[in-house]
Formats: structure tokens, C-alpha cells, sequence
């Protein structure tokens, strides 16, 4: 294969990919038209950058910006030094009420392309604090030998790299600020080498920290990780091999957040999923509770329930809830949950919706609404599956635009449905994920 030509290059930016690259076409003189496509890292809309190329594809390139020669109005100053370098971020440029509405161009382009649909109402976007808001993540760690030093933080934007992050500014300030302080804390560990990710997960008054080591750890490194959670207010947990392997480094602590608006406290475990923005996920459930409109004698469904973030809000208003999720440890979770805020009309079932749900007897129940939350890959199975007849209203929370689309296709094209509104939702500000929630009634 030829080597990269790594000569700089000038492009005028035309548009804004789905993860936040400016799209141009670069002249080539082997090829009739407009050129070839290029995506470049770092520009936005109505620029003139000047570019160098990381990559090479049959019908496109990859490029970084170098130089900025004409700026966009809607380019401002990044917050985090590491910006550009660090996979963590990719719109940190971009004025944030602009980031907003290029989040809601993606989710409707893709409903129409994909899904061929058009909400009858564009929903107002959903945001919260920019800033110091990612409660849950995974920093990479990597003894670097040429430098040194170990590396603690996200991928870079080229993923076999970690970056050699001192800050960073979007998780909460009480983990974002003390990066350099894990780092040095894994460099003068024995185990160093033997420890490859860090992850951490914030409740309203505990953070917890999980180390995943591949090797037991010796009693000096044991010492010092107890030591710098005392000395930083961290609760130490360790994961010496799968998730079930996760204990606490002495005491165990409660990890909890609250969803005051429905006097609610949810319990949870280190490795658990919870919504990353908890200001966004406040909004984000009483918007949704909202949208579905539920009455008091109403039963409702709510799939992907996790550890009942939607179902026990719910619980409030509605005759009954029901819900269902694939991760057994989660249902178990969602139980307690219901126990410890004295919720009785609500039943959860461990069931993996991807599969043939023939067998579950919740599946032939009578709902009047629906609720659901997939993962990327969307909820085409069970949908195709469930009996929709009946139900009044279906809200769809959404992580992937693409899935959302496809799903909201099914159900207007083929089951009848109506897609009343659709929005999107700031979770991630900064990032180029889409956050998105739309509304069906029926035909």
C-alpha cells in the first residue's frame, strides 16, 4: 500500500458528519466530478481549513485540521487542553447551542432516510449543564516505557492510543481534576502493568472507583489504593476478574441517587448502568412521563428498564407497571429498588428481548401504554414481537438515531402508528451522540 501523501492541503467545509467531522472534497485530478469526499477532524461548516491526511478509503479520506484560515462565526475557544487529541470529545469548537441543533439535524435526516418518517411536531431539545456533568465512565490505562510514565484517561481520537490526560472537563469536577493524581497513584504501583482500566460512577454522595487488575495486587499496592481513597473521598473497589468478581476495598459504601420530583432513591452497584447526566435524566424522565401521558388506572410497559429509571417514576401515577430488561443483576437491583421506596404495584422480569418471547406470560398481558429504552442496537426484535394492539401511546427513548430511525419505520410504515413528535436530548454534551425521545399514537 502507498505510503500517505502528508502533504498540507486547503478545503473549504461544506457540512458536519453524524461524529462531529467537517465533510469537504478535495480535488483529484484522476477522478470527474466534485472530488473525493473528505472528512476533517476539527472543522466545522463555512470554514476554510487548512488539512493534513490521517487516512485513505476507496470512496473517502480522513484528515485533521492544521490551520483555521477562515473561521466560522460558530466556532469557540475549547475549554480542555487535550481537546483534539483526546477521543473523549469531538464538538468542544462548536458554540453549544449550535451543537444542539446539529444533534436534532442528524436525528431528523436519519428518521427520513432510514426510517422514511417525519414527525407531525419537532420536540424543543433537552439540555442541561455542559460542563462537569459525565457521572459514569472508563478511563484506559497504559504503562507507557518511552515516556516513562503511566497514561490514565479516554482513547485518543487515533483508539490504539491512550491520552495523556491532567484534566478533563466534562466528567464531574471530583473525578475530572484528579486524573493526574491516578495516574502517578498506578505509576508507583507494583502492579502497574497489570492494571488496564479504571472505572468510575458517582451517586449523590459517593464516587466509587473500580480497578480491574489481571494480577492479584501485593500488600504495599492494596495499602496505597486505600490510602488515596481516604485521602480523596473515594470508595476503592476491585475487579480481579469478570463483573462478579467486584468487592469493595474495605468498607462497602451505599451508592444512590435520588429522583426527588418523585421521592425516589435508587440503589445501585459499581458496574452498573445508569444515565450518565443526571440533571439530562431528570428532564429527560419527567419529559417522558410527560409525552406518554399516563392515567391512574393505566398499565403500562416499560422495556430495557434497567434499574427501574423510568419504571418507578412511573409507579406514581399508573394502576401498574411492568418492567423487563435482559441483565438479571439489574432486575434484581430494580426489585430492591421498588422494595426500598415501598412501591407495590410494580412486577420486573429478567427476559433477553433480542430472543423469541413467546414463552413469557408478561408478553400476553393487556398494557394501555408502552415505554422504552434500548441499547444501540434498537428494539426491532421484541417490537416485531409484542402485541400493539390496545396500547394508547408508545415513547421511545433513544441512544442511537440510526436504530430509532429504522424502529420508527416498522411502526408507521407497517404497524399503522403515528409519529406525533420527536426531539432530541443533550446527554452528551460536547460528544457527537444523539440523545433522542419520540412519541407514537395509533393511526
Amino acid at each position: 500500500m502507498a505510503r500517505l501523501d502528508q502533504t498540507p492541503f486547503e478545503v473549504q467545509i461544506t457540512d458536519l458528519t453524524h461524529d462531529g467531522r467537517g465533510v469537504a472534497r478535495r480535488p483529484d485530478p484522476k477522478s470527474e466530478g466534485h472530488g473525493k469526499a473528505v472528512f476533517v477532524a476539527g472543522a466545522l461548516p463555512g470554514e476554510t481549513v487548512v488539512a493534513q491526511q490521517t487516512a485513505r478509503h476507496r470512496s473517502f479520506d480522513e484528515a485533521r485540521t492544521l490551520d483555521v484560515l477562515v473561521a466560522s462565526p460558530d466556532r469557540v475557544p475549547a475549554r480542555c487542553p487535550h481537546f483534539g487529541t483526546c477521543g473523549g470529545c469531538a464538538l468542544q469548537h462548536l458554540d453549544e447551542a449550535k451543537q444542539i441543533h446539529a444533534k436534532q439535524r442528524v436525528l431528523l435526516e436519519n428518521l427520513e432516510r432510514i426510517g422514511h418518517v417525519t414527525p407531525e411536531s419537532v420536540l424543543p431539545p433537552l439540555v442541561d449543564a455542559a460542563w462537569g456533568y459525565r457521572r459514569k465512565g472508563r478511563f484506559s490505562v497504559r504503562r507507557v516505557e518511552k515516556k516513562d510514565k503511566t497514561l490514565v484517561g479516554f482513547r485518543e481520537q487515533d483508539p490504539r492510543f491512550v491520552a495523556d490526560l491532567r484534566e478533563c472537563h466534562t466528567t464531574i469536577p471530583e473525578i475530572g481534576f484528579k486524573v493526574a493524581a491516578l495516574s502517578a497513584l498506578v505509576d508507583g504501583m507494583d502492579g502497574r502493568r497489570d492494571i488496564p482500566q479504571i472505572e468510575f460512577i458517582a451517586g449523590d454522595d459517593t464516587i466509587a472507583l473500580v480497578f480491574r487488575h489481571l494480577q492479584p495486587l501485593s500488600p504495599r499496592d492494596l495499602a496505597a489504593l486505600e490510602a488515596f481513597g481516604n485521602e480523596h473521598d473515594f470508595a476503592i473497589f476491585l475487579q480481579p476478574g469478570g463483573i462478579d468478581t467486584v468487592h469493595a476495598l474495605g468498607h462497602s459504601a451505599k451508592l444512590a441517587f435520588t429522583l426527588p420530583a418523585w421521592d425516589l432513591e435508587l440503589l445501585f452497584r459499581p458496574l452498573d448502568f445508569i444515565q450518565v447526566n443526571a440533571g439530562l435524566n431528570q428532564r429527560m424522565i419527567a419529559n417522558a412521563l410527560d409525552l406518554l401521558d399516563v392515567q391512574s388506572g393505566d398499565r403500562v410497559l416499560d422495556l430495557f428498564c434497567g434499574l427501574g429509571n423510568f419504571t418507578l417514576p412511573l409507579a406514581r401515577t399508573a394502576g401498574e407497571v411492568v418492567g423487563v430488561e435482559g441483565d438479571a443483576g439489574l432486575i434484581r437491583r430494580a426489585r430492591e429498588n421498588a422494595e426500598h421506596n415501598k412501591l407495590g404495584n410494580v412486577d420486573f422480569h429478567a427476559a433477553d428481548l433480542a430472543q423469541d418471547l413467546a414463552s413469557h406470560a408478561w408478553m400476553r398481558a393487556g398494557f394501555d401504554r408502552l415505554l422504552l429504552d434500548p441499547p444501540r442496537s434498537g428494539a426491532d426484535v421484541v417490537l416485531k414481537q409484542l402485541p400493539l394492539d390496545g396500547l394508547k401511546r408508545i415513547v421511545y427513548v433513544s441512544c442511537h438515531p440510526g436504530s430509532l430511525a429504522r424502529d420508527a419505520g416498522y411502526l408507521v410504515n407497517e404497524r399503522g402508528w403515528k409519529l406525533r413528535a420527536a426531539g432530541v436530548m443533550d446527554m452528551f454534551p460536547h460528544t457527537a451522540h444523539v440523545e433522542s425521545i419520540a412519541m407514537f399514537e395509533p393511526r
